[in-house]
């Protein structure tokens, strides 16, 4: 896809792209606990259909079974963890530098965000933070749509949550580009003829983005 009319569309992945990703804070508890690096990732990856996370993300599962759930399975591969004490570990910080991004591709292209979240999280923002919990409530107000699994019932890397997306934008899937941090949500999207960015490190997003769309970006 070249930097031009083509695209018409920005998708966007919430959590670990606006905000920092909680994978440092997993990382954090893993090391207090004695368990391997990235453990949490692994158990969140294994039945990555139908284990505790997704049933949580597409509204299947209550927190207290969440939170039971999780501490199942996590306990069966050697170290117990709360599934209440992983939300709490959800909530990054916002990265103001790609708000502004969003802002300017705003200019030029539809935008939505594509969110795994769930409901008695309220939203995409996890934090139990007011200060916070507005300022992300404004970074939301930017998006043309915001489609959440907790609320279709469906949830990445479904390629139905992305068609949906593109179908409430108005768009084709090979006319949209779509950022998110983790790769097995990606790779339905690209698929489906989008344009796709991992999201790695800020800097590197936003540079990747541009060497699409064509902007420049502050």
């Amino acid at each position: 896809m070249r930097p031009d009319e083509a695209i018409e569309a920005i998708l966007w992945d919430f959590g670990g792209v606006f905000t920092t990703s909680p994978f440092e804070a997993f990382n954090r508890l893993e090391q207090e606990i004695g368990a391997p690096k990235d453990f949490i990732r692994q158990i969140n990856a294994t039945n990555p259909h139908s284990n505790a996370w997704a049933q949580f993300e597409s509204n299947q599962v209550s927190l207290d079974e969440f939170d039971s759930l999780f501490a199942e399975e996590s306990g069966a591969r050697g170290y117990r963890i709360a599934g209440k004490d992983v939300i709490a570990l959800l909530s990054g910080e916002l990265r103001p530098r790609m708000v502004d991004v969003l802002v300017t591709c705003k200019e030029r292209y539809k935008v939505a965000c594509i969110t795994n979240n769930v409901k008695s999280g309220g939203g995409p923002n996890m934090t139990r933070d007011p200060v916070k919990a507005a300022a992300v409530a404004q970074v939301m107000e930017l998006f043309d749509e915001v489609v959440e699994s907790s609320i279709e019932g469906i949830r990445k890397p479904d390629p139905a949550i992305y068609s949906l997306t593109c179908q409430r934008l108005g768009v084709s899937p090979d006319r949209s580009v779509f950022l998110d941090d983790l790769g097995i949500n990606l790779k339905p999207a690209r698929e489906l003829g989008m344009h796709t960015i991992k999201v790695v490190e800020e800097s590197q997003a936003i540079e990747d983005l541009g060497a699409v769309t064509g902007l420049t970006f502050a």
